[in-house]
């Protein structure tokens, strides 16, 4: 619930110091430090006094306005002990320039906690749209990950999910054009259809008719939505691609790129699909994924997601595997992604015990 993440106001005393606080009083008070040493080495009359103006400006840069209050009051004082002994210390200058810096803080803290409160809201938006996935869905077992491309905010266009249904275990993931609030608006329009027609339809070519639907009635002409759908039904499976990167099957070993029939455009121009159906062995494992895993790179060579993906996701769990390639994938591009990427990876546990006669989605109602 949103109220579980929204900022509390800051009560003085309260609580240890920031990093940025800890780093800024450190400077402030070694330039300080620095100051008095020199002048007392330096003897009358005072040369370097002035030099103290820097101190709460120095704190201002990475401390709170209190922290920066604190040294401003250490200067003066210090300021005032050289008085004792000498005209002319600078105490008005410190104190204006104290003065300035606690505003300059100010202003900066309320900056952050806003910038902090606007990422933490994007990441509920994110958990709002992607529910949590797995471990066990129907005859799957099931994980997923969601990689950022940024470190500020998990908020992106990428969507993904799982259900069983009464036409099988039935899955999505998709790719919503552009970045931001509107492809999460986007993402959670195509997720709420699919959520709902997942259970109505028993046609996944139907599915698809529908979510190109609600996809065209709330874009514009150049938006659009990549999505691969499938459905695992008594150990069928079942793929209609709507311009989405193919599924990676990865059985005993070998990976199989799970390519459409014939291509088909994204939802939202009108895809007509033609599916492909395989038939699953126990052990059998399924990656999905959005093409910020394809298209990440460095030194213009891309990732050989085939060539490692038995390597890092045939062994362990399926949450083992997802852990694995995203470490591999970060190590490859040294932290820097271009997209975000959704990742879902599934693996065949045996059908269950039933009296019907598997049927994959696209031959119900064939003879209609």
């Amino acid at each position: 619930m949103l109220s579980d993440v929204r900022t509390q106001p800051f009560q003085p005393g309260r609580g240890p110091l920031s990093p940025g606080s800890r780093a800024g009083l450190g400077a402030a008070l070694a330039l300080l430090a620095i100051v008095v040493a020199v002048e007392l080495a330096d003897g009358r009359p005072a040369h370097y006094l002035a030099l103290m103006v820097v101190a709460p400006f120095l704190a201002a840069a990475l401390a709170s306005w209190r922290v920066v209050l604190a040294v401003g009051g250490l200067a003066t004082a210090i300021g005032i002990g050289f008085a004792v002994a000498e005209r002319g210390s600078p105490l008005v200058t410190v104190v204006n320039v104290t003065a300035v810096g606690v505003a300059t803080a100010a202003i900066r803290q309320r900056q952050a906690d806003r910038i902090a409160e606007l990422s933490r809201l994007a990441s509920v938006a994110q958990q709002a749209v992607l529910r949590p996935l797995g471990p066990q869905v129907g005859t799957l077992a099931v994980a997923a990950r969601y990689i950022s491309s940024t470190a500020t905010a998990e908020i992106g266009g990428d969507l993904y999910e799982v259900m069983d249904t009464p036409y099988g275990v039935r899955m999505i993931i998709g790719d919503v054009r552009g970045k931001g609030l509107d492809a999460v608006r986007l993402a959670s329009i195509v997720l709420g259809s699919y959520r709902h027609v997942a259970y109505e339809r028993a046609d996944l070519r139907a599915v698809v008719t529908d979510l190109d639907r609600a996809v065209a009635r709330n874009v514009g002409d150049e938006d659009f939505v990549t999505a691969a759908l499938v459905e695992e039904r008594g150990g069928t499976l079942t793929i209609v691609n709507c311009g989405h990167p193919s599924p990676l099957l990865l059985r005993r070993g070998a990976v199989i790129p799970l390519e459409p029939p014939a291509p088909a455009p994204p939802l939202g121009f009108m895809p007509v699909v033609r599916p492909r159906v395989e038939r699953l062995e126990p052990g059998d494992r399924l990656l999905l994924f959005t093409d910020g895993l394809g298209e990440a790179r460095r030194d213009g060579e891309f990732f050989p997601t085939a060539d490692r993906a038995w390597r890092l996701l045939g062994h362990g769990t399926v949450a083992d595997g997802l852990a694995s390639l995203e470490t591999a994938l970060v190590e490859w591009v040294h932290g820097r992604l271009d997209d975000d990427i959704a990742l879902v990876l599934m693996e065949y546990v045996g059908a269950r015990n039933t009296t019907a006669t598997p049927v994959p989605s696209w031959e119900v109602g064939a003879a209609d």
